[in-house]
């Protein structure tokens, strides 16, 4: 049973905390079909995503994303990578500095709505250090980790966080 996609982005929550319940492949899967549907400058797709269930390699990537424990504890990571180069075969410098970056960030949003909508916890980690995540996941060169996120059914309820009121944050030009 999925959520309506309003429902996901204001339920939506970072999830530190993981149950062990496995979470089933094919749900996983959907993950990665909805991340595939994010929009691509050009439609280049230059993206590729590593699930990674072994727990040595999830213990890798924790202390590659400056010892965050929680990583490891997830029943599942996904690490979403730019490849770069795709983008700079169209676009040049600004696909390879921009749109590689932005279209990566928008499958990782599909990631985590999605899993939202399954019922299942994630959290979007930004802060690793790429040589060891490409280390890790023995990533082949031009192949840049964005994002690491793990998965899995959340142990704990997290209220939602303050945001700033819309007031302050929209400019209308008429």
């Amino acid at each position: 049973m999925t959520k309506d996609v309003i429902e996901a982005i204001l339920g939506r929550r970072s999830v530190r905390a993981f149950k062990n319940d496995p979470v089933p492949r094919a749900t996983i899967g959907r993950l990665i079909d909805a991340a595939r549907w994010a929009p691509t400058a050009g439609n280049l797709e230059s993206w590729e995503f590593y699930v990674v269930y072994n727990d040595k390699k999830k213990q890798e990537l924790a202390g590659a994303a400056l010892n965050q424990k929680f990583l490891s504890a997830a029943p599942v990571v996904i690490v979403v990578c730019t490849l770069p180069e795709i983008s700079a075969s169209k676009y040049k410098e600004r696909g390879r500095k921009l749109y590689a970056i932005q279209e990566s960030a928008a499958a990782v949003q599909n990631i985590l709505l999605a899993a939202e909508g399954y019922g299942l916890g994630t959290c979007w980690v930004g802060a690793f250090e790429e040589n060891l995540v490409m280390e890790a996941l023995d990533l082949k060169q031009g192949v840049i980790p964005v994002a690491i996120i793990p998965v899995g059914y959340a142990a704990e309820e997290n209220r939602p966080p303050a945001r700033r009121p819309v007031e302050e944050i929209v400019h209308v030009i008429d």
